[in-house]
């Protein structure tokens, strides 16, 4: 199974063959002296960036006012990995020629994912995501373990996006017994749709994802999965410089600090119709 940029923990990825050498983005005193920053989001990844729009890239902005530049949002797909994802955006750049931006939004805030990228620093987190469940009311509440909780699923249909961490638990958990009953979807919105539709009663992945698809749709609950047999049930999203970068990492995080102080960060995801979780790290 390939980790994508939802799931960090899955897999790493082979680097890719015949890679250009490593283009340099700017260091902070060359950030300055242009004026702007240039910043990797993923592309068609809502609510976070999409068009132009979504939190990484408001929080991004608003990070650059802070620092008084201007900021350049630059979209990148999604790679095999996260280690891919960090070469391609931070430190080298894509083999067909896309330069590295100065800082990428949406990184996973974890000691192994920085413990085998050491061309990086990752750092900032701002948000706690999870794995959650949006259900019919029928469904009872996704609690305990997950052979009380998710036993449902042997009978029920569960939608979920492929090839993600929710997608990867439920394909395995319970010994495959729910395989039969696990319906995939390109994303997490299909899935949701779907749901809406009267075509499934469940559907798992992301929180920020699924609130970002029912929208303003009340007839569905969600709730955040937590089971001993889910191992990665959150975890923080922050960003990622170059690892001699350390002065952008510094500026970038008394910025936040002082966006978090002034609670601009909780509207940033209020704007976007999603549940703010601040992590405590």
């Amino acid at each position: 199974m390939k980790t994508d940029r939802r799931h960090f923990l899955l897999a790493a990825g082979a680097l890719a063959l015949g890679a250009a050498l490593p283009v340099r983005a700017g260091s902070l005193d060359e950030i300055r002296q242009r004026g702007s920053l240039k910043v990797a989001v993923y592309n068609d990844f809502t609510p976070y960036a999409h068009q132009g729009k979504g939190i990484d890239v408001e929080l991004a902005q608003a990070l650059g006012r802070k620092l008084g530049l201007n900021v350049q949002i630059v979209g990148y797909n999604a790679d095999e990995d996260m280690d891919d994802d960090l070469r391609n955006m931070v430190w080298k750049g894509h083999y067909l020629g896309t330069s590295p931006s100065d800082v990428m939004m949406h990184v996973p805030v974890d000691s192994y994912l920085q413990g085998r990228n050491d061309k990086v620093k990752i750092f900032g987190p701002y948000h706690l995501e999870s794995i959650a469940v949006a259900r019919i009311p029928r469904i009872n509440p996704i609690r305990g373990s997950a052979a009380n909780a998710l036993e449902v699923f042997s009978t029920e249909k569960i939608g979920v996006e492929g090839r993600t961490l929710a997608d990867g638990f439920l394909l395995s958990v319970l010994n495959g017994r729910l395989r039969e009953n696990v319906v995939h979807f390109k994303s997490t919105a299909d899935a949701v749709a779907r749901l809406k539709a009267g075509e499934l009663p469940a559907v798992m992945g992301t929180r920020a994802e699924i609130e970002a698809a029912l929208g303003k749709d009340q007839r569905f609950i969600v709730e955040a999965v937590q089971m001993p047999e889910l191992k990665f049930n959150h975890w923080p999203l922050g960003m990622a410089v170059k690892a001699d970068d350390i002065a952008l990492a510094e500026v970038l995080g008394k910025a936040l600090r002082e966006l978090e102080q002034e609670g601009a960060v909780a509207a940033i995801f209020e704007r976007n119709g999603i549940t703010y979780n601040k992590p405590t790290l």
